[in-house]
């Protein structure tokens, strides 16, 4: 029987994703790569796992890309799948799909519920879950007559666009014509502010719609205010997905009709009684992500649940189940990123004395990734909510918040 054949597009990027080709490979599959890095660029481990790599010039020119499969599909046979897990790249894997005949995944037809923030309302919809109201930015005039209706604050993003990239909080008049006398040339989706914690659905799930495995994170603040404001970052993968949550997700995946992927759904948990969306604790929709989390939670997601999502993926892909399983007892991953520009209370070796046997990651990151993530960041495993509060607060405290503290209490006194 010969083997099947994956094409995985820009295997070598993030740097985490090499692991889903070793876990493809570890299967049997013939995995095949695109992309733009040049072959001695490539790790020992990803070369090990390619059959074969195509290298092109620019991965933004489709004729370049249909190419580089079309030579693939050529030297290898026909290909049964054809990924990138990357928002990025979703539209021209689905343009791929659809010119070379591989219908184990996404289709262009597929791309606007899943790509524009807008569409998405819908499915939210189906599955039973409220969501922001929202006005699709035209004018000024019809952008100020939406606000009479919601109030400021209101938030404003591409519609399509990934993570918290050109998100913005306009919180009176004036910001809202600075926004305009600059509006950018791409469509924005206004939005209502809404008061609550950032929570997400990470599932893996198979052919059949059957959810393989899940978890989820948690933001305790808005991810949007740290790349904007610069504030240091925090979130982490919970131990045990809350009932609601869990609920929520699975039925987002039968109201999006998801198969064969690796996703990650966004919530907001309320904060406080809304007036349109629900009570504090209610579950709000916020966006879907047809492909993993970003950065290192895939990582992540494995040192909380001891186990290996990347082999879940592969064997998702390859049999439709889970042949690899942990039995151990999940518990919490917390992730810091901190940034160059701060001037922390401790010290990066102070960092690694303390918390050395909790520690998983602690390293700087490529400037390409920490606009959005910090200049340093710090990975933790911790088996108790009230350990992880303590990393969060011993990592996250600056100079100025000593001085501060110092302050209010001379003035208690």
């Amino acid at each position: 029987m010969n083997r099947r054949n994956f094409i995985f597009i820009s295997p070598g990027f993030p740097d985490n994703y090499e692991n889903f080709c070793i876990a493809l490979r570890a299967n049997g599959v013939n995995v095949l790569g695109i992309g733009d890095a040049p072959y001695d660029g490539l790790s020992p481990r990803l070369k090990g796992a390619l059959t074969e790599y195509y290298r092109v010039e620019n991965m933004e020119n489709y004729d370049e890309m249909f190419r580089a499969v079309a030579y693939l599909s050529f030297r290898h046979g026909k290909i049964d799948w054809l990924e990138s897990n990357n928002e990025y790249w979703l539209t021209q894997d689905a343009r791929l799909r659809e010119d070379f005949h591989i219908t184990t995944g996404l289709m262009p037809k597929d791309m606007a519920l899943i790509k524009f923030k807008s569409k998405m309302k819908a499915g939210y919809e189906k599955a039973g879950i409220p969501t922001a109201r929202y006005h699709l930015v035209s004018t000024l005039a019809e952008a100020q007559k939406f606000i009479r209706q919601v109030g400021y604050p209101v938030i404003v993003k591409p519609d399509s666009g990934v993570g918290a990239s050109d998100t913005w909080k306009i919180q009176n008049a004036a910001d809202l014509k600075s926004f305009f006398c600059n509006l950018p040339a791409v469509p924005y989706i206004m939005e209502e502010f809404v008061p609550g914690e950032i929570c997400s659905y990470d599932a893996i799930i198979n052919s059949k719609g059957s959810v393989l495995f899940e978890t989820g994170n948690i933001s305790p603040i808005s991810i949007m205010d740290c790349v904007n404001e610069h504030d240091s970052i925090h979130f982490y993968i919970v131990d045990h997905l809350a009932d609601d949550l869990k609920a929520c997700g699975r039925a987002c995946i039968k109201a999006f009709k998801v198969r064969s992927r690796f996703v990650h759904l966004e919530f907001f948990r309320l904060l406080a009684n809304h007036p349109h969306l629900g009570k504090k604790g209610q579950i709000v929709g916020l966006e879907v992500n047809m492909r993993p989390s970003g950065g290192p939670t895939p990582d992540m997601i494995n040192f909380a649940h001891s186990t290996n999502c990347y082999q879940h993926f592969a064997d998702m892909m390859v049999y439709d189940r889970l042949r690899h399983k942990s039995k151990a007892t999940p518990c919490f991953c917390a992730f810091v990123g901190r940034w160059n520009e701060i001037i922390y209370k401790h010290s990066h070796q102070e960092i690694l004395t303390t918390f050395k046997s909790q520690l998983k990651t602690a390293e700087a990151l490529p400037e390409v990734l920490a606009h959005g993530m910090g200049n340093y960041i710090y990975l933790a495993k911790l088996e108790h909510k009230e350990e992880m509060e303590t990393f969060f607060q011993y990592l996250l405290e600056t100079e100025q918040g000593t001085e501060e503290a110092a302050q209010n209490s001379e003035e208690a006194v």
